[in-house]
């Protein structure tokens, strides 16, 4: 793997270059062959937080992580586990759906076990639908759909853009801001 490693507001020093690449490098013991990917690395300080993105294309999967921790060493850490975790979901369900040659399948090693706490998929492979909401979209605009939004305690809310009448969606970002998405004319 060729590593790509950056950083933004904090320096990456030798130890912590050497830290990410040894972890990341564990991630290898879950494929049978070693991959041909280049793993991108973004480290950031904003606040007194840390934060790790880390992404590795690979032909037919794309890992991604990002985790936020008061230590950079623990952010590399917990980014690591959910990549574990998206290669052991992955491992299960290229198990369950595709059982012919050249698929996902043959990328993983055999003995590597499922996780526990997950979710059974549904046997089919289709993705159930558990609840569903109808409600008028009222017109409005952006603001008063945050105003909504945060008086009703979720961290996205649908509305009828009342300036040009799409549907649009605000939601709340990690950094505590908000977006806005609306459909191209």
């Amino acid at each position: 793997m060729n590593y790509n490693i950056r950083g933004e507001n904090i320096e990456v020093t030798p130890a912590l270059r050497d830290y990410v690449e040894k972890k990341v490098g564990k991630l290898e013991r879950y494929f049978d062959t070693t991959p041909v990917a280049d793993v991108n690395v973004k480290m950031q300080v904003l606040n007194s937080q840390h934060i790790i993105e880390v992404t590795i294309p690979m032909p037919q999967l794309l890992l991604r992580g990002e985790e936020t921790h008061t230590d950079m060493y623990a952010a590399i850490d917990k980014v690591i586990e959910k990549l574990e975790r998206q290669i052991r979901k992955h491992k299960t369900k290229v198990n369950r759906k595709f059982r012919q040659e050249g698929s996902l399948k043959y990328m993983f090693k055999n003995e590597l076990e499922p996780l526990e706490q997950e979710e059974p998929e549904p046997e089919d492979g289709e993705l159930e639908v558990v609840r569903t909401k109808r409600f008028n979209l009222k017109p409005m605009d952006a603001e008063e759909a945050i105003l909504q939004m945060d008086m009703l305690g979720h961290n996205f809310f649908v509305f009828s853009n009342a300036v040009n009448g799409d549907t649009s969606v605000v939601y709340r970002r990690k950094d505590g801001k908000y977006g806005l998405i609306e459909p191209e004319a």
